[in-house]
């Protein structure tokens, strides 16, 4: 779960000392330490902290009074390991007594198994996975620096003559499909952001714009679920539940969920989009070339920005005319035109577009608007010419980096395979070497390299906060809680029968991270399907699967996917945009996406049964 943006009404947020809420959980775990040498706590109390942690994660990230998740995390994380100590010392040591081992030496050989050995990390806090998340993370940043997804979003655009249902259906296709392989929290920033270009230019409404920014969590979550890779929890199922859950259990079990799932997203933007294109031939230069433009951004300023996040960054310079300039980009005017059309001082626009593209273009790109929509006259040929030669020779740097960008998924999807058949092969080889492949293309464009780091460190650290969270729910296990609610399943299968409960564990991962991160309900909830036969292991996981997907793009918080689109919407498109708002707009889809589920669980419930 992502910090929220903070909205232009939240100035009476409170933030806690992260330091004193630390120094707070380190005296707390030292008395838990020393109490349960005397008297160790129950691994029902244990159980309680980890809940009331995650719960925490909620509700100091929405009310008045927030604080930092990582100081919450690795402050109760503390307190939680104080708590387990005692607990694990009391258990274990009788029975090394019994086997003549001494407790000093038992504790020397865990240590060593469990902090010097990958192996060791990975039973701990999902180490492999996290690492592969890591690589592709930057992997994904590397890529997305060729302006790979414009290129092809655009070349559709022109397929299809300007039409935008179509396009809009390639390009949901594409990052959906992608989603199963790639991290989906960098599909999501990359698929918004040409999803939105697209539609400022067919001039579409603000609400439906932000409709369809919202469902793209669906796109990403849901419609990603048929393999394991993209997503950071179905990675976490795959590991707790190895080896049942392999590629072929996400192939036979999540894609038909999957399907389904994007048949309904489409026909939602469908009904919205129907009628509505892009006239191509009324496009300025810029947005003709968009890939060039956007890859020339990085190149020159380091950052890629659309013309609606520079107003915002520019609010002072332009002054009063702010709000009239941003209303024309959101509407899909070119920013040139609207500075122009607007009265902007000549001065001011020199040095707004500069600012935007590059200084030694201003000059260029000012005469190019000031006669295309003003006086049209022979300047603008000269300048349009100008232009069209920095984009030509853009062009041919951008496909160079796209050869290689599409090259190194060859090592990547060659080690995930490998990894496939010999899990001796560490996952994360396969996104580093993707990553190391990628990266050559961007290799030499300094600033462009420097933004994929950036971006992908600014990324990757937001996944830092669950290291304690996965932590904790490990030594929760050597508890045996997990295995008082595998008994729970078994009973509630007795009693109610497989489809009943399969469709229980549905809602609950559905509701449960609607409020919480998707990540730790997967960690949490996957664990008690640990010990049953392999139809209901299947079963089950696909309900949780599908239910903390679906729960993750409910709320504004329920995945960091969510986190992605909602901050988005407030940044470029409605400021004023409420949590609620997104609850409500959401909500139908949802419920249509959970009929769905529904009939495909009880359908999969009787196939499982015949097959017992």
């Amino acid at each position: 779960m992502k910090e929220q943006p903070m909205s232009p009404e939240s100035s009476d947020v409170v933030n806690l000392s992260p330091k004193k809420f630390l120094i707070g959980c380190t005296a707390v775990a030292l008395a838990f330490l020393v109490l349960g040498s005397r008297n160790p706590f129950s691994p029902i109390f244990l159980a309680t902290e980890v809940m009331i942690t995650i719960l925490c994660l909620f509700v100091f990230g929405s009310i008045k009074y927030r604080l930092d998740k990582n100081a919450l995390t690795y402050g109760a994380g503390l307190v939680i390991v104080a708590t387990f100590w005692p607990l694990w010392k009391t258990t274990r040591e009788p029975i090394l007594l019994t086997q003549g081992i001494p407790w000093n030496t038992h504790v020397i050989e865990t240590m060593k198994h469990y902090f010097l050995s990958l192996h060791g990390w990975d039973q701990l806090i999902h180490a492999d996975t996290m690492l592969f998340i890591l690589g592709l993370t930057f992997f994904v940043a590397a890529v997305a620096q060729t302006r790979l997804l414009e290129t092809i979003s655009f070349r559709v655009l022109e397929i299809t003559k300007g039409r935008l249902v179509p396009t809009v259906a390639a390009l949901t296709a594409i990052v959906a499909a992608a989603s199963g392989v790639l991290d989906g929290v960098s599909m999501i920033g990359l698929m918004i952001r040409t999803l939105v270009i697209l539609l400022f230019l067919a001039k579409i409404e603000k609400d439906q714009v932000i409709f369809a920014v919202m469902v793209s969590t669906i796109i990403t979550t849901v419609c990603g679920m048929w393999l394991a890779y993209g997503e950071p929890p179905n990675l976490i199922m795959k590991t707790n539940l190895h080896p049942h859950l392999d590629n072929a259990f996400f192939i036979r079990y999540c894609l038909p969920a999957a399907l389904g799932s994007y048949a309904i997203v489409f026909f939602n933007l469908r009904k919205r989009f129907t009628g509505k294109s892009v006239e191509l031939s009324q496009l300025d230069l810029l947005d003709r070339h968009t890939d060039d433009f956007r890859f020339l951004q990085s190149l020159r300023r380091g950052k890629v920005l659309s013309s609606v996040e520079f107003i915002e960054e520019n609010t002072e310079t332009l002054g009063s005319h702010h709000e009239v300039i941003l209303n024309h980009c959101q509407r899909g005017v070119p920013l040139g035109e609207a500075l122009v059309n607007e009265g902007v001082a000549k001065a001011v626009r020199i040095q707004l577009l500069g600012d935007y593209l590059d200084p030694t273009l201003a000059q260029d790109l000012d005469d190019y608007y000031v006669h295309v929509y003003g006086h049209n006259d022979h300047q603008a040929d000269q300048a349009a010419q100008r232009l069209k030669n920095v984009l030509k020779s853009t062009r041919k740097m951008r496909q160079r980096a796209q050869k290689i960008a599409v090259f190194s998924f060859v090592p990547f999807i060659g080690l995930l395979i490998g990894h496939a058949i010999n899990h001796e092969i560490p996952l994360f080889m396969a996104s580093f070497a993707g990553f190391a492949m990628a990266l050559v293309g961007i290799m030499f464009h300094t600033k462009a390299r420097q933004l994929a780091l950036k971006e992908a460190t600014h990324e990757f650290k937001e996944y830092l906060f669950l290291l304690p969270l996965f932590l904790s729910i490990t030594l929760l296990q050597r508890t045996g809680f997990f295995d008082l609610a595998a008994q729970l399943i078994q009973t509630g299968i007795t009693r109610i029968g497989v489809a009943p409960v399969a469709l229980s564990q549905f809602g609950f991962a559905t509701i449960l991270s609607a409020l919480l991160d998707n990540n730790v309900v997967a960690d949490f909830a996957g664990r008690a399907l640990q010990n049953l036969s392999v139809s209901l292991i299947h079963l089950f996981a696909m309900a949780q699967i599908a239910g903390y997907a679906l729960g993750g793009c409910w709320t504004h918080i329920g995945s960091a996917q969510s986190v992605v689109a909602y901050a988005f919407i407030q940044k470029e498109v409605n400021p004023r945009f409420t949590p609620f708002q997104w609850i409500k707009a959401m909500t139908p889809v949802i419920l249509q996406l959970s009929l769905f589920m529904t009939a495909l669980i009880f359908l999969e419930a009787h196939f499982s049964k015949i097959l017992g």
